[in-house]
């Protein structure tokens, strides 16, 4: 195998206490891993103070923020903060915007009539911004006059397009650095996902989230993560319909529920996620960046204690 160049290390899932980051971000630099992605999710912990915290802790670890809503804030206080964070770590901070739930955004009065219109203000004017500009503009969501940055990052910051759609993804596109694929990320939704966007992966940041489990018997590892599994399976997204087999996978739960997941080819659940043997994990990351993903954060298993356990094996993979 191959040795990788991307970026590889753990997402921060938003049920964790906040000061645990600190502690997961050092451990992550110390162990050799290249990154972290702090996940902000309505109502959970709040990304860019994360982001923060695991920035100035650690002198070489690259953060992630896994995603901003974009009307969760105005884009002008969005700008300020990441402009903020490039100065406190410059080259390490890795920002994701996305439409957020949209039933989240009602609960807190920040949904838009049309998704897509509001990302793509935001989008042109944060970047904008952090570009330095003096932006003016009267859209349907954002409003600003005569904004700008008084400290605008140094060197440009890539700012990432988390969506799933077709219509969204064409829209980054054209609006943004690169995209934040949330899990299960296969390579060949990777490859759809760049097609819908109209982009090459040369000079488009694809950022992947992925679940990990690996065990010595990859039986064990498809038995710890068949009920996963079984919930992508019952509301599944882009990144299910993607995979090539899912007809058939969605027929045999169907027929045989989480025993015929457990009992699936090995392929198929080496080309889902990074399940099964070091060894499985590894070659679903190589096919990620054989397709052209450049940063990859793993969801550790959901608790503090596994998630800890679990830095050995994302330091593992990332140096392979």
């Amino acid at each position: 195998m191959s040795s990788t160049n991307m970026q590889i290390g753990m997402c921060f899932d938003r049920t964790f206490p906040p000061g645990l980051v600190v502690e997961l971000a050092r451990s992550l630099e110390d162990a050799g891993a290249g990154m972290l992605w702090v996940i902000e999710d309505c109502f959970y912990t709040a990304g860019v103070s994360l982001a923060a915290a695991a920035l100035t802790a650690t002198e070489r670890l690259a953060v992630g923020i896994g995603i901003l809503p974009a009307l969760a804030r105005n884009p002008a206080v969005t700008a300020m903060e990441l402009a903020t964070l490039a100065g406190l770590a410059p080259g390490r901070v890795l920002p994701g915007i996305g439409h957020g739930v949209q039933a989240w955004m009602a609960q807190m009065g920040a949904r838009p009539a049309s998704p897509l219109t509001a990302l793509e203000e935001v989008f042109v004017a944060v970047r904008r911004l952090l570009a330095g500009a003096k932006v003016t503009t009267h859209g349907r969501y954002v409003d600003l006059d005569d904004v700008q940055l008084d400290q605008p990052p140094q060197q440009p910051l890539p700012v990432l397009a988390g969506v799933r759609g077709p219509r969204s993804l064409a829209l980054a596109g054209r609006v943004a650095d690169g995209l934040v694929l949330a899990e299960p990320t296969s390579a060949s939704y990777v490859r759809w996902s760049l097609q819908q966007a109209g982009r090459d992966p040369g000079d488009f940041h694809v950022a992947a989230f992925d679940v990990l489990c690996v065990a010595a018997d990859r039986r064990e590892a498809y038995r710890t993560m068949a009920p996963w599994l079984a919930t992508m399976l019952d509301q599944p997204t882009a990144g299910m319909t993607a995979l090539p087999f899912y007809d058939d996978l969605a027929a045999r739960y169907a027929q045989q529920g989480l025993d015929g997941l457990v009992t699936m080819p090995t392929q198929w659940w080496t080309e889902l996620a990074p399940v099964g043997t070091m060894d499985d994990a590894a070659e679903h990351l190589q096919a990620l960046e054989d397709a052209g993903v450049r940063s990859v954060g793993l969801y550790p298993r959901p608790t503090t204690d596994l998630a800890r356990a679990q830095v050995a094996d994302i330091a593992a993979l990332a140096a392979r």
